[in-house]
C-alpha cells in the first residue's frame, strides 16, 4: 500500500516542480524582454548624444538658440551661439525670418573646446531624453518668455536636441540648470554680454 501511494505521489510532485520551474522561467523571460531591453536602450541613447558631446573632432559642434516672447514681427528677437572645435559665433536676429542684427565670429581651439565641452557634460547637459513629434515641436511654446534650445551635432546630423522655458507650464526635455549652461556658452564669446543686450531679449 505504501509503495502505491509513493508511486502516485511522486509523479504530482514532479509535474508540481515542472510547473513551477516553467513559472519562473517565463516570469524571467518576460524581465528580460520587457524591462531589460528598454533600459539598455535608453543608456545606449544616452552614451551615444554624451560621447557625441565629448568628442573634439573637427566635424562636432554644440550651439544653443534662444527665443523672445512670441509678438510682433519687429519685436521679435531671437540669438544663437554655434561651439565648434575650431570656430565660435554669436549671432542676433529680428523678426521670424531671422534678419540679422549683429554677429561676432571668432576662431577656437580644440584644448578651448575640449574643457568647454566637459564643462557641458558635468552641468549634464546631454542627460535630458529627447522629446519626439509635436512634443519637440517649440513652435508657439511659452509665447510669453522665452525658449532655449541646446543641440549636439555631429557634421550636420542633429544627435540630440533639448529644450526648455522660462514658462512653468513648458518645462521641456533639458534635465539641466538653463541658467548655468547659457552662462557657459556667453562666456565663450566676449562681447557675446553685449550683442544679446542690444536686442533686448
Amino acid at each position: 500500500m505504501a509503495n502505491y501511494r509513493t508511486s502516485r505521489i511522486i509523479p504530482i510532485v514532479l509535474v508540481v516542480v515542472i510547473i513551477i520551474i516553467a513559472i519562473a522561467s517565463l516570469v524571467s523571460l518576460a524581465r528580460v524582454v520587457f524591462f531589460s531591453g528598454s533600459s539598455t536602450s535608453s543608456t545606449t541613447q544616452v552614451d551615444v548624444s554624451r560621447d557625441a558631446l565629448l568628442n573634439t573632432t573637427v566635424e562636432h559642434s554644440v550651439t544653443m538658440t534662444v527665443r523672445g516672447p512670441i509678438v510682433a514681427d519687429e519685436a521679435f528677437h531671437s540669438y544663437k551661439i554655434d561651439i565648434a572645435p575650431n570656430n565660435r559665433h554669436v549671432v542676433t536676429y529680428t523678426g521670424y525670418l531671422d534678419t540679422v542684427v549683429d554677429q561676432i565670429s571668432l576662431g577656437n581651439s580644440v584644448a578651448s573646446y575640449t574643457e568647454f565641452v566637459h564643462a557641458l557634460d558635468k552641468a549634464n547637459l546631454a542627460k535630458g531624453k529627447q522629446l519626439t513629434g509635436d512634443n519637440n515641436d517649440t513652435s508657439g511654446v511659452c509665447a510669453t518668455g522665452n525658449v532655449y534650445t541646446f543641440t549636439i551635432y555631429n557634421g550636420t546630423t542633429d544627435v540630440k536636441d533639448l529644450w526648455t522655458s522660462t514658462c512653468s507650464g513648458s518645462k521641456g526635455s533639458l534635465d539641466a540648470s538653463v541658467t548655468q549652461l547659457t552662462s557657459l556658452f556667453i562666456k565663450q564669446i566676449p562681447g557675446a554680454d553685449k550683442l544679446i543686450s542690444n536686442i533686448n531679449l
